[in-house]
């Protein structure tokens, strides 16, 4: 006999007494109470961002974040400019990779669908992240070029 799933579909076995089967309900052993219900339980854990995915995307995006935010807060000679948009593409690098590492875990943008769903994005959602994108680059070029 090969293990596999219980076989539900023939409804309850037959009552037994010492002798085999009952053949009324009157005889021997009275047929038990309802089976409990089976309970499903996902074996598998949640896909989650570990902290050891974390930790790098945190300290790039923090040290790319203040290498950006101080020569353009206090100006700090010829190299602030540089040194900002060094800071900047750090900061562009971490967020890719923060995007990258919870797509794989499944995570999505909010109003996107899920990875591997079917579902077609909507473009208005998509052309609202654009234009935030863009807006955040341009103001990050323009703040950076005014220093100059």
């Amino acid at each position: 006999m090969e293990a596999g799933p219980r076989d539900t579909a023939h409804g309850r076995p037959e009552p037994l007494t010492a002798d085999g089967p009952a053949e009324r309900v009157g005889d021997g052993l009275e047929p038990a109470a309802e089976p409990p219900e089976e309970v499903e339980v996902e074996l598998r854990p949640q896909r989650r961002l570990r902290l050891w995915q974390l930790a790098p995307i945190v300290g790039l995006a923090a040290t790319g974040s203040l290498m950006f935010a101080f020569p353009l807060a206090f100006g700090t000679g010829d190299g602030g400019a540089v040194i900002a948009m060094l800071g900047l593409l750090i900061s562009f690098c971490a967020a890719g990779w923060g995007m990258m590492a919870a797509r794989r875990v499944g995570h999505t943008w909010p109003g996107l669908p899920a990875r591997g769903s079917g579902g077609r994005p909507d473009w208005r959602v998509v052309l609202a992240y654009a234009v935030v994108v863009a807006a955040v680059v341009v103001l990050a070029v323009w703040r950076v070029d005014r220093l100059r």
